[in-house]
């Protein structure tokens, strides 16, 4: 019988009720294929270069493409090409995220509070010194202004038309829906979303004096915001976490002027473990048709990821060789068809490459848990599983000796590898390679989850043996809760695809 290994992350409150992980996987759909998707790896993290001091706080791709820019730390600095030289700019303040936007001519970087003007036209750098400044949370564009909010008030304002150096003292009007504040604006499709704490306004250019927005009757949605940068826009609407008085931590997208709710019980409950959400940050990007909104929780050291094609969750996650930790990525850019990510803790910026198994030479570890049998179908009594059987992609290993086969041929002569033996221990050279022989580990539970049995070791293929299979024989009876949860797990840096999992299992008596 098929098991049920694809679909997303499912994490109940009880485990007993479910218990499907997905941690640096995520699933395609596939039309007339061997099954009806399969797992992909997670893209990698290329290096591309190191930039200032860090942490990479915000990146910006400029409007005419030609180039994109990075806070690393207290510094601006613009890049032409991915990996070449960067060139310092200025230096910024504060140490938190920072929002930009550009209106063709001049990039607009809001540090909250103080903001500050770099024209790439005159290649000019300055703070927005004007005495009318009230200081820039998060900041956009829309008909020729920027458009920002002013910290812990109800104020929305505009710079002059085409000027980001200039504030006029009577550019500013208030989001008074609700008594609640101003946490952030974000513009979508030329209308100005202005995110409170309670609710969400939405207004348009009326070419008004003064303050030319005004608000769209009806739009107007009893739904606030989170975190100032936990919103981004994706699949041609925007996406943002929200709070308001009566709770927090649902995961909305917006559909017209109405909220849809796109995290689940699972996601929404691990949220809800965080010590803060005040400082969540979102950003998005597309990749090989795959739209994601990626869900960064720094309080809580994790990282969550939706995927808008598929409806699914699952986890980015770093690997410490002891347990997960949020992904390193930050924030995100798009130059040049190259997905750019900023690191949270140095000065480090990467391409995501889905052709790269490793998150800068640090290991990508994955996992997938799964209920053994169908849902609906366990009838609490006690089976025999005698195989389980992983379809996936074979002979993916890579050039070289693993580990284990140089062990093996320590008493054989080799004229390609070099294995040398001392007081202090065995000694391989570098022509050993890991992922040479690729392996997948399977444990399981037979507790809901709660308790595993010991690793149990299948290999993936060297290269070019595409008929490898991978099967795992006498695995026991299931005892206590007449329940199986299985996991397979890997850390070679391979290229990992599983289309599904077959399960020969009989039932005994209850």
């Amino acid at each position: 019988m098929q098991s049920p290994i694809l679909g997303g992350t499912y994490l109940a409150r009880s485990p007993n009720a479910a218990a499907n992980r997905l941690v640096n996987l995520f699933p395609e759909s596939v039309t007339d294929g061997q099954t009806a998707g399969f797992f992909m790896r997670c893209p990698g993290l290329r290096l591309l270069r190191n930039i200032g001091t860090g942490p990479i706080r915000g990146l910006w791709t400029f409007s005419d493409k030609g180039s994109f820019y990075v806070v690393s730390g207290d510094s601006l600095y613009r890049m032409t090409t991915a990996t070449g030289a960067p060139v310092l700019i200025g230096t910024v303040t504060g140490t938190g995220p920072v929002s930009m936007a550009d209106n063709g001519t001049q990039l607009f970087i809001a540090c909250n509070p103080d903001g500050f003007i770099y024209n790439q036209a005159t290649n000019t750098f300055s703070q927005i010194t004007d005495p009318d400044f009230p200081g820039a949370v998060t900041v956009s564009y829309i008909s020729n202004y920027f458009l920002f909010n002013q910290p812990n008030s109800q104020q929305l304002w505009v710079t002059e038309l085409l000027d980001g150096t200039s504030v006029l003292p009577f550019d500013f009007t208030s989001a008074d829906g609700n008594p609640d504040g101003v946490q952030a604006v974000n513009v979508d499709h030329r209308e100005a979303w202005v995110f409170g704490n309670n609710s969400i306004e939405v207004w348009y250019d009326a070419g008004l004096p003064d303050f030319p927005l005004a608000r769209i009757q009806g739009a107007y949605l009893e739904i606030g915001l989170a975190s100032p940068y936990a919103v981004c826009k994706q699949d041609n609407t925007l996406f943002w976490l929200s709070q308001d008085d009566r709770g927090q931590g649902i995961i909305f997208r917006a559909n017209g002027y109405s909220p849809q709710r796109v995290s689940t019980h699972s996601i929404e409950w691990q949220i809800q473990q965080y010590p803060t959400l005040s400082d969540a940050i979102f950003y998005s990007y597309q990749q090989d048709g795959h739209a994601f909104v990626v869900c960064i929780f720094p309080s809580g050291n994790a990282t969550w990821v939706y995927d808008v094609a598929t409806n699914l969750w699952h986890e980015r996650a770093a690997w410490n060789e002891t347990e997960y930790a949020r992904h390193r990525s930050n924030c995100q850019c798009n130059f040049n068809g190259t997905i750019v990510v900023g690191d949270y803790e140095n000065g480090n910026i990467y391409a995501f490459d889905l052709d790269v198994y490793s998150d800068n030479g640090a290991t990508q570890r994955w996992l997938r848990s799964w209920r053994a049998l169908p849902p609906n179908s366990n009838n609490l009594n006690r089976t025999a599983h005698h195989g389980l059987q992983l379809a996936f992609e074979s002979g993916v290993g890579l050039s070289g000796y693993d580990f284990y086969d140089a062990l093996n041929l320590l008493a054989t002569e080799d004229d390609n590898l070099l294995v040398t033996e001392n007081g202090d221990g065995i000694f391989i050279s570098q022509q050993t390679v890991q992922g040479a022989k690729p392996r997948v580990s399977l444990r399981w539970s037979d507790d809901g989850g709660h308790t595993w049995s010991n690793y149990h070791i299948g290999y993936l293929g060297r290269i070019g043996q595409t008929g490898a299979r991978v099967i795992w024989r006498r695995l026991g009876m299931t005892l206590k809760l007449r329940d199986r949860v299985y996991e397979v797990t890997g850390t070679d840096p391979v290229k990992i695809a599983i289309m599904g999992a077959e399960l020969d299992v009989t039932p005994t008596a209850a």
